[in-house]
């Protein structure tokens, strides 16, 4: 089984540093397990593009790319879920 290399869009990490505080750490694990498993169980695949899909944590939304010819993992958005898709 391939590890995944995670990267992080400038974008993507400065979200994550505005989130509240509690919820920094839950991100963090879901984002690190992608890099054993890109399509963990209740991922779901975005309309509109072929190779986007978003992970639930709690109230927020991970929207990553895959990029499977190079093993990479791009964390796009992280953002709450009212506010994710706008």
């Amino acid at each position: 089984m391939a590890i995944w290399r995670i990267e992080w869009k400038a974008s993507a990490a400065k979200e994550l540093r505005n989130l509240n505080r509690k919820w920094i750490p839950r991100v963090l694990a879901a984002v690190t397990s992608l890099s054993s498993n890109p399509f963990p169980s209740g991922v779901k695949k975005l309309h509109g593009s072929e190779h986007t899909y978003r992970l639930r944590v709690n109230d927020y939304r991970i929207i990553y790319e895959i990029q499977q010819h190079i093993v990479t993992v791009q964390i796009v958005r992280i953002r709450h879920r009212k506010d994710v898709y706008r």
